[in-house]
């Protein structure tokens, strides 16, 4: 490859750690807040494709692209919300229902988003972080999501809280030990359901970053499985928020070789390269989760030995 391609390579790939990265970090943290709640959310998929198509709607009604953004916070958090009503009822599995309101959230998204295929709706303004390089290809690579400082400084301020508040102690505590947690009288069915809504909340925000910053536009196949894969990329983190913005960025950047390669002039490999963050899944999934092993980090009462 010449100079300017490889230029244009490494651009590429920056560009989407940057860009489609940041749903991967939504979606991860509030799948970490959930997780460390001792509840796990695979719905985590509808939750993403129903907050994407609420945040297009929601834009593309209203003409303002923050009231969209709004409008997905809230459609994953009612979503999510459910998911934590339902899993506090007895003899109810998470990881079963999960997979229903998976399937519920994509159909409602799906049912609703189909006068949206089409239209175009404002969407969130970009950061421009490039302006000191005389390259088109580094200026549009460290053109940054909005929504992205708010991702990073989500992952700090949940980071401080585990470690430093009240109620960071009990969302920990419910997770570690649901038994301790209610012998000090705290409702532990409470407490998981205000962390799962509050991760879908955050969830939320990764789907309104999807149709309002990148790709942004509104289609059934939006998220390609990112709230799926955000469960693994949790796991990778073990459990860590600031963890999580590594991960993200990895996933993004490997979701990114495809696309930066076409636009460096390669043509080869470019459907295979867009494989990569799937296989990245299936290794970590491979590599850490061993039947009778505990993971470094996990809440307890998700243990596998439990």
């Amino acid at each position: 490859m010449s100079a300017d391609q490889w230029v244009a390579l490494v651009a590429g790939i920056l560009g989407g750690a940057l860009r489609v990265g940041v749903p991967f970090l939504f979606v991860s943290l509030g799948e970490c807040l959930t997780e460390r709640s001792g509840r796990i959310n695979l719905g985590l998929e509808g939750v993403l494709v129903l907050s994407a198509m609420a945040a297009f709607g929601g834009s593309y009604l209203t003409g303002n692209a923050w009231l969209g953004v709004l409008a997905g916070a809230l459609a994953g958090a009612a979503l999510a919300l459910l998911h934590g009503l339902l899993c506090s009822l007895h003899r109810v599995n998470d990881v079963a229902t999960g997979i229903a309101l998976m399937m519920l959230g994509t159909g409602l998204a799906f049912y609703f988003g189909k006068p949206l295929i089409q239209p175009q709706a404002p969407q969130i303004p970009v950061i421009p972080l490039g302006l000191w390089s005389d390259a088109p290809a580094v200026r549009a690579a460290l053109q940054i999501n909005a929504l992205l400082p708010v991702g990073l400084l989500l992952a700090l301020a949940l980071w401080w809280g585990f470690a430093r508040t009240r109620w960071g102690l009990l969302v920990r505590m419910a997770g570690d030990s649901a038994h301790a947690a209610r012998a000090l009288g705290y409702s532990v069915s409470g407490i998981r359901i205000a962390a799962t809504a509050a991760g879908g909340c955050i969830a939320g925000l990764g789907g309104a970053s999807l149709t309002l910053s990148y790709p942004g536009s509104w289609n059934e196949g939006i998220s390609s499985g990112q709230g799926l894969i955000a469960v693994a990329l949790v796991i990778f983190a073990r459990w860590s928020p600031l963890r999580c913005v590594g991960a993200a960025a990895l996933f993004g950047g490997a979701g990114a070789i495809g696309p930066a390669l076409q636009s460096a002039g390669i043509g080869w490999g470019y459907h295979l390269f867009n494989t990569v963050p799937y296989v990245l899944t299936l290794l970590i999934l491979v590599l850490t989760c061993r039947p009778g092993s505990v993971i470094a980090g996990s809440p307890g009462e998700l243990s596998a030995t439990r």
